[in-house]
């Protein structure tokens, strides 16, 4: 069985208020995204590595990670969209094998052993979704901003990535998301994660596994702060 990672690096992160991209940001004195391409670098079952950047950034990566950091696993380097969905399309049509994972590169706290009981999952279920059950008490609002709703906690989780499926039906799936133009465009579907795509366009039923309360997402300047203090308790 060949598997392949798609890392997404494509992201402004305006959220960030940096003129630097959140995946470019300097932790611990590397790159955020060195951490997730060193993962899957190290990850026995990655065969391959395709990296999503922003247009002009293609030399940039090569020369400031990929090649520096020794990163042999990367195969091809493509351009990403305005959406994540789109890079996530474009990034698909550079992978080859029969499993494909798919990852925020800015989640930098991904791990082997994360990895590997995604990999162990999806070749039981087809597709899988990593995160962990939620701690705080949610609530839906109504468009007034009142409680609506109190969902049930313990069927609550956070999803996180890599999120991991079967190439061909990942693939299929966002296929018919690119040609369902309604859909992409019309506001039925806002779409957030990978998993979305597959449950709405194949019919497969998606597994949640355990990641980690460590594998946030880097999305606003507090985010950095808390990466540091995680990133402290580990060799890299």
């Amino acid at each position: 069985m060949q598997t392949c990672a798609i890392l997404l690096a494509a992201g402004q992160g305006k959220r960030m208020q940096s003129e630097v991209a959140k995946q470019y940001l300097v932790l611990r004195e590397r790159p955020v995204l060195y951490y997730s391409l060193k993962a899957f670098e190290d990850a026995e079952m990655i065969d391959s590595i395709v990296l999503v950047v922003g247009e002009g950034e293609h030399e940039a990566v090569m020369e400031k990670i990929v090649t520096p950091y020794g990163f042999t696993k990367v195969r091809a380097v493509v351009t990403g969209g305005k959406e994540r969905y789109i890079s996530v399309y474009n990034g698909l049509q550079a992978v080859t094998g029969d499993y494909v994972f798919i990852h925020d590169g800015a989640r930098p706290m991904v791990d082997c052993e994360m990895i590997r009981r995604a990999y162990e999952g999806v070749k039981k279920e087809r597709a899988i979704v990593v995160g962990m059950p939620v701690k705080d008490t949610i609530k839906i609002a109504d468009e007034e901003g009142y409680i609506k709703e109190t969902p049930r906690r313990e069927t609550l989780w956070a999803v996180q990535t890599p999120q991991v499926f079967e190439t061909e039906l990942v693939r299929s799936a966002y296929q018919a998301l690119m040609d369902d133009e309604q859909r992409r465009t019309g506001g039925k579907m806002a779409v957030t994660d990978d998993a979305m795509v597959v449950e709405a366009y194949s019919g497969v039923k998606v597994k949640l596994v355990e990641g980690s309360y460590e594998n946030i997402k880097i999305t606003t300047p507090e985010d950095m702060q808390i990466m540091d203090v995680f990133a402290a308790g580990r060799e890299f």
